[in-house]
């Protein structure tokens, strides 16, 4: 098992997997997603490949075929002024295959975010959790991550 930058190839494997978070989502929250689309076409997948501040990392099996993935995003605060500038590695997306759970995959993936994180010199690596996706929270929880804020809604 190999972490490395998501490319070309690896596009349709990446897709089937943004189908199996979609499904955990839709399940979660019917109201807001919807079932049997993905989060990126194969031509946005192309563009974002392209763009080093929001990089993709992939762990591919011994067939280099992708297994899981990272989206991120590399960000900056401050969002106002009354905060201290630094930098943010921010896990927009992370997926092991269904049938690779349980291999510690997710948890390679993870690290290599982390590392990527400090060799940037971020101050930290943050992700946004749907509440109701439990085994996200307990593996996010398992990590060392911790709830900075929440978001709330009133649905009206």
């Amino acid at each position: 098992m190999i972490i490395r930058k998501a490319e070309e190839k690896d596009i349709p494997r990446i897709i089937e997997l943004l189908g199996q978070v979609l499904q955990i989502h839709a399940d979660i929250r019917p109201d807001i997603f919807i079932p049997g689309t993905t989060k990126y076409t194969a031509d946005e997948l192309t563009e974002l490949l392209k763009n080093e501040k929001n990089p993709i990392y992939v762990a591919a099996n011994e067939a280099d075929i992708c297994v899981g993935y990272a989206f991120c995003q590399l960000r900056e605060q401050p969002f106002s002024n009354n905060m201290v500038p630094f930098k943010s590695l921010f896990i927009d997306d992370l997926c092991v295959d269904q049938q690779a759970r349980g291999q510690h995959i997710g948890e390679r993936l993870f690290e290599h975010v982390k590392n990527e994180a400090k060799q940037k010199g971020c101050y930290e690596v943050t992700l946004n959790v749907w509440t109701g996706n439990i085994s996200a929270e307990k593996f996010y929880e398992k990590m060392g991550m911790k709830t900075k804020e929440k978001q709330m809604e009133y649905i009206l």
